[in-house]
């Protein structure tokens, strides 16, 4: 399943075990990570103040695993965030891309399906996401 783009071991261990519909959490700087991610696999990426960022790592897990869903948690205003536009150019249209809340983000969070959750130096708000793996 792996396609061989990131080379964190702790990440690429995780992501050896994820099947089809197993969910990955990545969050800002900013997210509770250590209590509201379950019994998921912690990975802390923060190295500084915006590094690395939501979309970077992203971009590093795309090139190792296939998706098929992506879940950005939005403002209670519902306004777009620039973490959403960028989530939205890097997928093709197969991906569906969705949000909610913040509350309703955090306990989805918390699910059981979600096996590895990844804190980044994100520093805009509301850079948070969860993707749903796709076995191809």
């Amino acid at each position: 399943m792996l396609k061989n783009s990131c080379i964190n071991p702790q990440i690429m261990s995780t992501l050896a075990y994820c099947g089809h519909g197993d969910k990955i959490l990545i969050v800002d700087g900013n997210y509770p990570l250590a209590y509201k991610s379950g019994n998921a696999e912690k990975v802390y990426l923060g190295l500084t103040k915006g590094q690395p960022t939501v979309t970077e790592v992203l971009k590093a897990l795309m090139g190792s695993v296939n998706f098929e869903a992506a879940e950005v948690m939005m403002p209670g205003d519902g306004r777009t965030t620039e973490i959403m536009e960028e989530v939205k150019t890097l997928f093709d249209e197969k991906v569906k891309i969705s949000s909610c809340g913040r509350m309703e983000f955090y306990e989805k969070a918390r699910g059981e399906d979600i096996r590895l959750a990844i804190s980044t130096g994100e520093q805009r708000f509301y850079g948070c996401i969860i993707l749903t793996v796709y076995v191809a």
